[in-house]
């Protein structure tokens, strides 16, 4: 895949000084602002709770405005569903200059990891009592909602969890007729209305819905899978390549508020892992960035 080409001051004056009259004043009004110094732009999904939302009660959504604070400017948002083309067309493209939670990509240079967590199995309290792993044999003969194309899928395929015509397995995707605001919404609610026996979801996105759910619930994070398929992800900011004073910027910004974004990471109910060790972080514990 060809790498996005980048919208810089320069190329963007000229590329605007070779439009005809009529079109460049109609493509001026849809320029991003291209040189901020007083303004934070963060590429954020408007509907995709526990992370982020329009009204900015997700927890990224509450991470970024630590960062305007500790830089000391303005939070502004361009919004768009996550989803192929998120980056290219929101980073890649000058629109914003940040984003709160990536792993990293073709045009997007992380930052150093400000959370480490894991995927987790979701259960309904009481029903399953210590259930800490998917080699567990009382999944065997339970249904299983998961979000398709996840990692625990190549897991559960691995245990005879997934493929066999007989095994209760309930894959989910996107449908444009969903009635909830995201696929772990669903699934979470499916959970809560017994139509599945167990969850296996990203752990951010897990706890807090789990507690929303109205329903008692227990969330078990998959510490104890082997390496791989990588069941724990470390989580960075993300920036343009080869913006490399941006990126150390926001490096110095997430060392100086680790605290204050930590608490609110368990506020929303992230299940933090230590940096190195697959054991649940205590409050009290450091981690680096």
């Amino acid at each position: 895949m060809p790498r996005a080409r980048l919208t810089t001051p320069a190329t963007a004056v000229a590329a605007l000084l070779l439009l005809p009259a009529g079109a460049r004043d109609a493509w001026a009004q849809h320029l991003p602002d291209l040189v901020t110094t007083d303004v934070l732009r963060v590429c954020s999904d408007p509907a995709n709770m526990p992370f982020s939302q329009r009204k900015g009660d997700g927890f990224e959504n509450k991470i970024a405005a630590i960062v305007a604070d500790e830089l000391k400017v303005k939070l502004r948002y361009y919004w768009l569903t996550q989803g192929p083309g998120f980056v290219r067309n929101t980073l890649g493209t000058g629109l914003c200059d940040l984003i709160i939670g990536t792993s990293g990509g073709d045009v997007v240079q992380p930052t150093n990891p400000y959370y480490r967590s894991a995927y987790a199995l979701v259960m309904r309290k009481g029903e399953m009592d210590g259930l800490k792993g998917l080699d567990d044999p009382r999944l065997k003969d339970k249904r299983i909602g998961i979000v398709a194309g996840t990692p625990p899928v190549a897991r559960l395929t691995e245990l005879g969890l997934v493929g066999e015509r007989t095994t209760p397995y309930a894959p989910y995707a996107f449908s444009p007729d969903r009635k909830h605001q995201t696929i772990a919404a669903e699934i979470i609610a499916d959970l809560a209305e017994k139509k599945i026996d167990v969850a296996v979801l990203w752990g951010p996105a897990a706890g807090w819905l789990a507690r929303q759910s109205g329903v008692p619930m227990e969330v078990a994070p998959l510490i104890h899978e082997p390496g791989r398929p990588a069941l724990t992800f470390r989580v960075s900011m993300g920036v343009r390549q080869n913006e490399n004073d941006w990126k150390r910027s926001i490096n110095t910004v997430l060392r100086k508020r680790r605290a204050d974004i930590e608490r609110v990471l368990r506020d929303y109910d992230v299940p933090l892992l230590a940096e190195e060790e697959n054991k649940l972080l205590e409050p009290s514990e450091p981690s680096e960035p």
